[in-house]
């Protein structure tokens, strides 16, 4: 009978622990390293930086910002809103209108000048006396006036002839008031400039034309609502005035005399 070979039951070993044993003991290392991480969860991993996003940082903090400027732009667009809303019933409602003017005379007591005989200065002295009234329409709405300041001009060449003033004074609904004897005058030494722009103005035979301004400031009050002061400046056109003879003052034409009111908006160093 032929014998029987049965393979042996013992592991072969590997082929490079024959050449040495040190690749068989690299990958057992291995092999142990690998199987311990696996089975030791707690193990440290190497620490790795992570780059900081800004972004993220301060988008929070623009976000906050961006809302706020939103909520204030929609609280001013319902303010005024609001107010339009308002100043359109008051109007409907009320019908406001501008206060009046009117000039019922001017007399005209001294309108002199004078040239020296060289030509070299001119004089002018003048003296005038007005009689003003001021009249609200308005049922509801009070005026207060602050001092005025009153100018007697030429019309057509525009020099002034002549300063005063008006007190301050309260016109109420439904007002009106007069002031009599408000004095104009001037003394003071002419250019060559004026003095050739008003001569042919006082050699007229028609009389000379002449304009009164008042500039002021006023205050509108209405159901306990109080405005900011605004300027405002009168205009009273159409004056014809002829230069008194000895002592007794002429009397100028106001026959033909209207007045405006025109609101006087200052911009830094512009008045419109």
């Amino acid at each position: 009978m032929a014998d029987k070979v049965f393979p042996s039951s013992k592991p072969t070993a590997a082929p490079a622990a024959a050449n040495g044993g040190t690749g068989g003991s690299a990958a057992a290392t291995t092999a142990g390293a690998s199987k311990s991480d696996l089975i030791n969860p707690t193990a440290r991993l190497p620490y790795r930086p992570q780059p900081r996003n800004r972004r993220r940082q301060y988008r929070p903090r623009r976000n906050y910002c961006r809302c706020c400027c939103c909520w204030i732009i929609l609280v001013i667009l319902a303010l005024a809103l609001l107010v339009a809303i308002a100043g359109t019933v008051l109007y409907v409602f009320y019908r406001p209108h501008r206060p009046s003017f009117t000039l019922a005379s001017l007399r005209i007591h001294r309108l002199k000048l004078k040239t020296a005989a060289d030509g070299s200065s001119s004089h002018l002295s003048t003296l005038f006396n007005l009689t003003l009234s001021s009249k609200n329409p308005n049922s509801h709405l009070s005026f207060s006036y602050d001092p005025f300041v009153v100018s007697c001009v030429t019309s057509n060449s525009n020099v002034l002839i002549g300063n005063g003033t008006l007190p301050a004074f309260v016109s109420d609904s439904k007002d009106e008031s007069t002031f009599r004897g408000v004095a104009v005058a001037a003394s003071t030494d002419l250019d060559a400039e004026t003095v050739n722009d008003l001569r042919p103005e006082l050699k007229k035979s028609n009389g000379v034309s002449l304009k009164v301004e008042m500039d002021t400031k006023v205050t509108a009050k209405m159901f306990g609502l109080k405005s900011k002061k605004v300027g405002i400046r009168v205009t009273c056109d159409g004056i014809k005035g002829t230069i008194p003879q000895g002592k007794s003052p002429a009397v100028a034409n106001v026959a033909g005399t209207k007045c405006k009111v025109d609101l006087r908006i200052k911009i830094w160093k512009w008045t419109f």
